[in-house]
């Protein structure tokens, strides 16, 4: 899925990327702060780091919106190599320690984190170094960050002065984000994969029976890449008794020519900017 405006100016302002094993988004956004490019593409399958960075070329040499000059560039890595890592407990000198509980983490592999200053929090995780070396050679200078430390400081945010629990559900193609806050606490956070929505139902039922949350007390708010009328919604609405979509802060406007984005797609990619 691509949207691209006419009204493109010489300069964008920022140029942001999201990178998983299983698609792509990039979003660009000039110097009056209107969108003017979306693409996705979901590739269907899991692909390989390197087969990935294949995709990343093709299309950057394929879309003209890509070929503009960037004042920012930014690339968002959405995988399920990360974990949470509170302040108090964080030393940057044993960041594999943090991880190998909870994946298989490689001789040669890459530990980068993101610290969420204002939630007392880091995100420790394993971003793609193929790509990042990849976007250090086409620009020289630019940023990078886990989906999740944006997704988990957005909702944050928007739960601050919440007096109840809400379970966010952040929807991949082949995977989902699930996050529970409890009157604007954090209370789990974790990357499932699905490939049917019985696997989606599954991972969601277990959660809330391990924190005994009770299906009729809690919101559960749908975001990312599902539409309204998805099987997915309406399996769990059979057992979940309030459901919704969720929104990202918007701090955009579309340029005029665009189609309308609903506000619970691209959460992660349009929540930083």
């Amino acid at each position: 899925m691509e949207q691209t405006t006419n009204n493109i100016s010489t300069i964008s302002n920022t140029l942001s990327i999201q990178v998983s094993l299983n698609g792509l988004s990039f979003c660009t956004i000039d110097n009056n702060r209107q969108i003017t490019a979306i693409v996705k593409d979901n590739f269907g399958i899991q692909l390989t780091p390197e087969q990935v960075l294949g995709k990343i070329k093709h299309i950057f040499d394929t879309t003209p919106t890509l070929k503009n000059n960037f004042k920012t560039v930014e690339v968002i890595y959405q995988n399920d190599l990360y974990t949470l890592v509170p302040n108090a407990l964080f030393d940057p000198n044993i960041l594999k320690e943090y991880l190998k509980y909870n994946i298989k983490v490689l001789e040669n592999d890459f530990i980068a984190y993101d610290e969420l200053n204002q939630h007392d929090m880091v995100t420790v995780y394993v971003p793609y170094t193929n790509i990042n070396n990849f976007f250090f050679d086409t620009f020289g200078s630019f940023t990078y960050k886990h989906s999740s430390t944006i997704l988990i400081g957005s909702l944050l945010s928007q739960e601050k002065n919440s007096d109840s629990v809400t379970v966010f559900a952040n929807m991949n193609e082949k995977s989902f984000d699930l996050i529970v806050i409890n009157k604007g606490k954090l209370i789990l956070v974790n990357t499932f994969n699905h490939e049917t929505r019985e696997d989606f139902l599954y991972y969601l039922l277990f959660t809330v029976e391990q924190l005994k949350l009770n299906p009729e007390n809690f919101g559960l708010i749908f975001l990312g890449d599902i539409q309204k009328d998805s099987r997915y919604f309406d399996l769990a609405n059979r057992y979940i008794r309030n459901i919704d979509f969720g929104h990202h802060e918007q701090k955009y406007i579309l340029a005029k020519d665009m189609k309308r984005i609903e506000p619970h797609h691209h959460f992660v990619l349009l929540s930083h900017f």
